[in-house]
């Protein structure tokens, strides 16, 4: 321990109130965040002569400093544990690394309701329902709401700009509202009808359109009537193929499982008795962590979580007991000020429900160590083939996308020890070069990466690069010339398609000695290498038709003197898309807000022109 610090003298003036204690190493970095009850007693646990725990030793050894804030309970504490866990990431506490907002289904409150998929920020009027666990359960959950209920998917720039039914209406999966086809009232019916599905209504859904049916066939209405009866037949085919509580409610359901350092808590989203779909989450565990430590953590930073604090649900059901259950408990429900309870011994469903989520959870862990291992037997071969004396860390692999020249884009990704490093992934909108030329794009994307580079920065082993010859030297150029200073600068190698392009058949050029060597292709080391080049290839490919469409969008009416940003957006909006706006006429131009006649002349003669 560092002298600097005297466990006695600071543990003197500690309150025993309760708080959040922030312990520092030597160059002032949090390296753990706790709360207690009672700080004194707690703290104090910490400098005990004889430590059961590896990785409470491990942390007391690197203990420089600890700083305490004292909150009015241990709610406040556990509120301000897990805010100060968010800001410094600290390496020996528990860290659930989820950064993306949970989606949900929108109902948007216009005349004429739409149902989309919404993640972010709720802003847009309307009703929201969710969360669900993925972006994969909402767009199922839509294909399925779109064959239930003639409900409009489209964006609004699309359905103002109607002038006529879609192909949806056509296959019976949209009323077709933009132009009129169904009333008001029979709309706003099917947007209630929907309201109370996604609600897990659906036993009050299927009388209210049995009721409906019945009146239709009453009133000789037969057509109607046949519309209600299928549509009848569709939602009881859906309730027998969804697996439903008898138990109507909300409540979470975690399988847990901890081997070899890996953690998986596997969680089941249930609403209204029913599955909405289920997620895995691997929080960052540190060596030597104890079971209790890691659930308490999961569970803390979970439903704290703002993005789904209002839909927390009033039950979460785990596999494991701990000790600080009951505490966490109080402590969550007086932060959320709602009902909250942690159960693990449950009967019936719920018992089903568990089995399953700790089923699930143990499967991702064995794929998971599985995948690890492979990952780590691929990178040993490779470090063979190639003969290296050190192993390899970081890998890079760089491709050009581009159509006939057009929107061209470079991609770069990452891999390390585990397999993708998406967060280091990057793209760069190349410029400034002859349209189609390779060469020049990869020399200004390799010198963009490797510009003002040092040995602190994040230098790969190896830089792959996706073409022939021509790429190979031209990256080897400027890596010489960019990582003179480097201690080790990478190593390229070209990856060169087979004969007719035929996966499989890749060769590898080393760079500098343009020596070419191949692998089996059956070698989990050749597996790896093009691995990574499929990947950058798909990476670059997204990046360059995502410009390619912005571009294709604004392009031509942005050369167009006096368009400015308003403008092009409010001939879009109003006319339905740029072909619309290509193909409208003068008057038609005109008739757009803040279009002038002479405007219109001006982007009519503009468009023709080009």
């Amino acid at each position: 321990m560092p002298n600097s610090f005297s466990p006695k003298a600071f543990l003197k003036t500690v309150t025993s109130a309760p708080g959040v204690y922030r312990m520092y190493d030597n160059a002032q970095q949090v390296i753990y965040v706790g709360k207690a009850k009672d700080l004194k007693k707690r703290l104090s646990s910490y400098f005990r002569a004889n430590l059961p725990n590896v990785k409470t030793q491990a942390l007391v050894s690197n203990i420089a400093n600890i700083d305490v804030t004292v909150t009015h309970s241990e709610t406040d504490a556990l509120l301000l544990e897990n805010d100060y866990i968010k800001q410094y990431m600290p390496k020996y506490n528990v860290l659930l690394r989820d950064d993306k907002s949970y989606p949900y289904i929108l109902l948007s409150g216009h005349k004429h309701p739409r149902l989309a998929y919404h993640r972010g920020a709720r802003r847009e009027k309307g009703q929201y329902f969710g969360p669900y666990p993925n972006g994969g359960a909402v767009r199922e959950s839509l294909h399925l709401m779109q064959k239930l209920f003639p409900i409009r998917q489209c964006q609004d720039v699309y359905y103002k700009s109607r002038s006529r039914p879609c192909l949806q209406y056509q296959l019976d999966r949209c009323s077709a509202p933009c132009v009129g086809i169904v009333s008001d009232e029979e709309y706003q019916a099917q947007v209630k009808l929907a309201t109370l599905f996604l609600k897990g209504k659906d036993k009050q859904v299927i009388s209210t359109l049995v009721a409906k049916m019945e009146q239709a066939a009453i009133d000789m209405q037969y057509e109607a009537a046949a519309r209600y009866r299928d549509q009848i037949a569709a939602l009881r085919r859906v309730a027998e193929q969804q697996e439903v509580s008898n138990q109507s409610g909300n409540m979470d359901v975690i399988g847990v499982h901890y081997a070899s350092g890996i953690a998986c808590f596997h969680l089941m989203f249930v609403r209204e008795g029913k599955i909405f779909g289920s997620r895995s989450y691997y929080p960052s565990v540190p060596a030597e962590t104890e079971l209790d430590e890691v659930l308490s953590a999961f569970i803390s930073q979970f439903y704290l979580n703002a993005d789904i604090q209002r839909t927390v649900p009033k039950e979460v059901i785990i596999n494991h007991q701990f000790a600080e259950l009951k505490s966490l408990q109080e402590s969550i429900e007086a932060a959320l000020e709602k009902k909250f309870a942690i159960k693990t011994q449950v009967r019936g469903d719920r018992a089903k429900f568990l089995a399953l989520a700790e089923t699930n959870a143990h499967n991702a862990v064995v794929t998971r160590l599985s995948h690890k291992n492979t990952v780590e037997q691929r990178f040993a071969l490779l470090e063979e083939a190639l003969e290296l004396s050190t192993p390899i860390g970081r890998m890079e692999c760089f491709d050009i996308s581009h159509t006939m020249g057009e929107s061209t884009v470079a991609s770069c990704v990452v891999f390390n020890r585990e397999g993708p490093h998406k967060a280091d992934y990057r793209r760069y909108n190349i410029s400034g070069i002859t349209a189609g030329d390779d060469y020049a794009a990869m020399q200004q994307a390799i010198s963009r990466r490797f510009d003002k580079i040092d040995n602190s920065g994040k230098v790969p082993d190896i830089l792959f690069i996706d073409g022939g010859i021509g790429q190979l030297r031209i990256a080897q150029k400027v890596v010489d010339d960019k990582c003179q200073n480097l201690d080790k600068p990478p190593l390229l190698i070209g990856v060169t398609k087979g004969e007719g392009r035929k996966m499989g058949l890749e060769t590898f050029l080393i760079g500098g000695t343009e020596q070419s060597f191949e692998l089996p292709n059956d070698s989990p080391a050749f597996h790896l290498m093009v691995h990574i080049r499929d990947e950058s290839h798909r990476f670059a490919i997204t990046g360059h038709r995502n410009k390619r469409q912005k571009t294709r969008n604004t392009s031509t009416l942005e050369s167009i003197a006096g368009v400015g940003p308003k403008r092009r957006k409010a001939l879009l909006q109003h006319l339905g898309g740029l072909q619309e706006v290509k193909g409208a006429s003068v008057a038609e131009l005109a008739k757009v807000p803040g279009i002038s006649l002479e405007m219109a002349q001006t982007i009519h003669d503009a468009l023709r022109a080009g």
